[in-house]
């Protein structure tokens, strides 16, 4: 049986609170890693399986660049994306294809509407449809065609576990957590989505968010122009306003959320953090990965206080705000 998650593992991370009564509570698991990628704290049980899901993408993205992606700028930065949707967004995706010779119908995830509200509502205006391009994972997947393209692999049947892709993809996560595989699920966009301990998801985040893109080691070069990419182009990350692309401004962190309430931050000094709310609300995860960074020294209280001030944590009540999101005094 696997050792997953469980109530008993978890700790209190935040709560939230209206009109001065906690009305929830979110409970999870994190590990906080220094600078030099040694553990330096723990809240609750960091050594239990949990899927990674979009907080997954950076070392997918990494496996891609070193199977044969050329990818620069913008685009690289999008292989890691959980974007919104945005006319930007799918333009730089279609750029993406074009330069591989592929065409949005190449894409294997799953049509969708843009997340973000003002794209939506224009398609609808013009009587637009569902797309994959606008699905929020179609950077990750442009990313895999073109690797599949630059290796010689077919471009038919790339999600599956037994494309070739797929096996490497598999061989540098093993790598970059230091875990070996135990369990294969399926993503929301139709891809591999491996367990990993939230130990081992911090460890492979912190390799890639100190990573020299000057490194000797390929490896090294290419996690480290990933990680700059996106500090340079934090709009791909996520969108405007979300909180991935605002801590990324904000902090100046590499930050990639994940579904179902995980969290890898990495602080410009090293310091990394990985997290997982246990009921899958994201609400308190971005806040409550900065002040574990705060805690440690690695982002300052006004980070954190600012940070918080640009994430949308107000709880409402008749259309004001009534109380807050709130991270627990204990962590």
């Amino acid at each position: 049986m696997l050792e997953t998650l469980t109530v008993q593992d978890s700790v209190e991370l935040a709560v939230v609170e209206r009109s001065g009564f906690v009305e929830s509570r979110h409970a999870g698991a994190a590990v906080v890693l220094s600078s030099e990628g040694e553990v330096v704290a723990r809240l609750g049980n960091a050594d239990a399986l949990i899927l990674p899901r979009s907080s997954m993408k950076p070392l997918q993205a990494v496996a891609c660049i070193t199977a044969g992606a050329a990818l620069e700028g913008e685009h690289l930065a999008l292989s890691t994306a959980s974007h919104i949707g945005t006319d930007r967004h799918a333009a730089a995706v279609r750029e993406m294809l074009t330069a591989g010779g592929l065409n949005e119908d190449a894409l294997a995830c799953p049509p969708a509407w843009p997340s973000d509200q003002a794209t939506r509502d224009e398609m609808v205006r013009e009587h637009g449809q569902q797309a994959s391009v606008r699905m929020n994972c179609s950077g990750k997947h442009a990313a895999m065609l073109r690797a599949c393209i630059a290796t010689g692999w077919p471009t038919e049947g790339y999600l599956e576990e037994g494309h070739p892709l797929q096996a490497h993809i598999r061989e540098v996560i093993e790598r970059l957590t230091g875990e070996k595989i135990s369990h294969t699920s399926i993503d929301g966009c139709g891809t591999p989505v491996y367990a990993m301990t939230l130990t081992g998801l911090a460890r492979a985040i912190h390799r890639i968010g100190t990573a020299s893109d000057r490194s000797p080691f390929a490896l090294h070069r290419v996690a480290g122009s990933l990680v700059r990419a996106v500090r340079e182009h934090p709009w791909t990350i996520e969108g405007p306003g979300r909180p991935d692309t605002v801590a990324i401004e904000k902090l100046g962190v590499f930050a990639k959320g994940g579904a179902e309430g995980v969290m890898v931050m990495v602080a410009p000094n090293g310091t990394t953090v990985a997290l997982k709310m246990l009921d899958g609300g994201a609400r308190a995860s971005t806040i409550v990965a900065a002040t574990l960074l705060a805690r440690a020294g690695a982002l300052t209280d006004r980070d954190v206080a600012d940070l918080a001030d640009a994430l949308s944590l107000d709880v409402l009540g008749g259309g004001q705000p009534v109380g807050r999101v709130l991270v627990s005094p204990g962590i």
